[in-house]
């Protein structure tokens, strides 16, 4: 039994909707007019879903080339930049996060890459997995679409390609991105993805952009029991809660919200591959930076001095300075001068003095730091590698680890101890779909809560298909 408030039962209005999260008792009020943008652009993609199954692959391939040559064309890319620039500008007055805001000349890149990877890439929409003959008849398993995608993501201008590769499986979809990007949302909506839907004569409504900084649009699309599909990516909390939602709407959701990688060092490390791998896992912040680092103890004393250096050279590199925090009972293998030094660490709201190191309780190797220009991570030496496997399985989101170690057995034994999608024996960047597979993502799946239709560990637009049975029968005396 829940029991609404009177301030929140005072603003309800007639067309106003209430849901109440099932799993935390949370109540969320959504405002008539949220609900109606969700149910118009549902209705709209639902259209454009059957509409495409009349639509050739040429048709699919130009929409991907033609908003490509938008964000590369410069005249037509200048008002994409000049709204995130505004966006930047607002974010910064409020002391939001930029890490991932600004549409660098490095973003727009990557973006023009990803569409044209999609531009080249073979069409699953419709493609044969395998047939099983029996006399007189045989079925045929098929790839088929899954209807409308439902996207909720943070306010990275990014996405935009990775979200539309949903279109070619067949699939149409519905996002909302974080009220901090959406003046640059609506930009490269105006100027490149619908231009490049008209071009190439895409349905409307194929690709729809939720045009509200109300976070209860995300809430009433992941309630619309007509997506076929929900996907969340961003901060933990709120991405479960949108899972919740969607769940109880009986709606699939896959989930992609805690990140921060991990590296066990092992006896046989190499202290200059070590200082490389450390150093090039904290160039920025994103979910598989660098997170947490175990060395075993036999080697602690001589490695952890070779980690610090290395985070202050990757913080240096940024014009900042580095963070770390050691887990209780570590202490002897450090500094002591770590513990006294202050140092000028950047966070969204400004610069803070604060100390280079500070101790931590174990449980603390569960926190992912968020940071801006200051990396920031968690040291614990460990009895060996079994433990630190331990403390992994334990606190980690399950999602990012990396080995370090010179014995190719030990490494093996561990990757089968080791509770993670993402297994690698260097730098922790790696993982991204784009720069390791060639296919743009819609998520990282950690293993938390991102396994439910993820197939593998990457979840991208050519993921988003079901299986078809489709029987042909020669022989019309065929019965069982």
């Amino acid at each position: 039994m829940t029991t609404v408030p009177a301030e929140l039962a005072a603003a309800f209005e007639p067309g106003d909707r209430l849901i109440v999260v099932q799993t935390t008792g949370d109540l969320l009020h959504v405002p008539g007019g949220a609900a109606a943008l969700v149910d118009h652009a549902v209705d709209r993609a639902q259209r454009a879903f059957t509409a495409l199954a009349a639509v050739s692959e040429a048709q699919v391939t130009s929409f991907f080339a033609e908003f490509a040559a938008a964000l590369r064309d410069e005249e037509r890319f200048a008002p994409i930049a000049a709204a995130n620039a505004v966006d930047v500008d607002d974010a910064r007055r409020r002391g939001r996060s930029t890490t991932r805001l600004v549409l660098s000349p490095a973003m727009r890149a990557s973006m023009i890459a990803g569409l044209e990877a999609w531009r080249d890439r073979d069409s699953p929409r419709d493609s044969l997995i395998r047939v099983v003959e029996h006399a007189g008849w045989a079925v045929e398993e098929r790839r088929a679409p899954l209807g409308v995608v439902g996207f909720v993501f943070e306010g990275r201008p990014n996405v935009f390609a990775d979200a539309t590769g949903v279109l070619r499986t067949g699939n149409a979809v519905v996002f909302r991105i974080g009220s901090d990007a959406l003046t640059t949302a609506r930009a490269i909506m105006e100027h490149a993805v619908e231009p490049a839907r008209v071009f190439a004569g895409l349905p409307e409504g194929v690709v729809g952009l939720l045009d509200s900084p109300l976070r209860a649009t995300g809430w009433a699309l992941f309630a619309d029991s007509r997506l076929a599909l929900a996907v969340a990516r961003g901060s933990g909390e709120a991405v479960e809660q949108l899972g919740s939602v969607a769940r109880q709407a009986g709606v699939t959701a896959s989930l992609h919200g805690t990140g921060g990688a991990w590296m066990l060092v092992g006896e046989t490390a190499e202290a200059g591959r070590l200082a490389d791998v450390v150093r090039h896992s904290l160039d920025r912040k994103v979910c598989n930076t660098l997170n947490v680092c175990c060395v075993v103890a036999s080697r602690a004393a001589e490695l952890l001095p070779v980690i610090v250096e290395a985070a202050r050279a990757a913080a240096a590199a940024g014009g900042s300075s580095a963070r770390v925090h050691v887990v209780r009972g570590s202490e002897p293998w450090c500094e002591a001068a770590w513990f006294v030094e202050r140092v000028a660490v950047e966070r969204a709201d400004g610069s803070h003095d604060e100390p280079f190191a500070d101790s931590v309780a174990e449980q603390d190797l569960a926190t992912e730091w968020e940071w801006e220009r200051s990396p920031e991570l968690t040291v614990a030496v460990v009895a060996d590698l079994d433990e630190a496997a331990r403390l992994f399985n334990r606190y980690s989101p399950r999602f990012v680890a990396s080995l370090i170690t010179e014995e190719q057995a030990e490494a093996d034994r561990l990757y089968g101890l080791l509770d993670a999608p993402f297994l690698g024996d260097g730098f922790t960047r790696w993982v991204d779909g784009q720069y390791a597979l060639g296919v743009p993502e819609l998520g990282l799946s950690n293993w938390e809560g991102g396994r439910l239709a993820c197939r593998g560990g990457v979840l991208s637009g050519d993921s988003m298909h079901t299986i078809r049975l489709r029987v042909r029968q020669p022989d019309a005396g065929v019965h069982r």
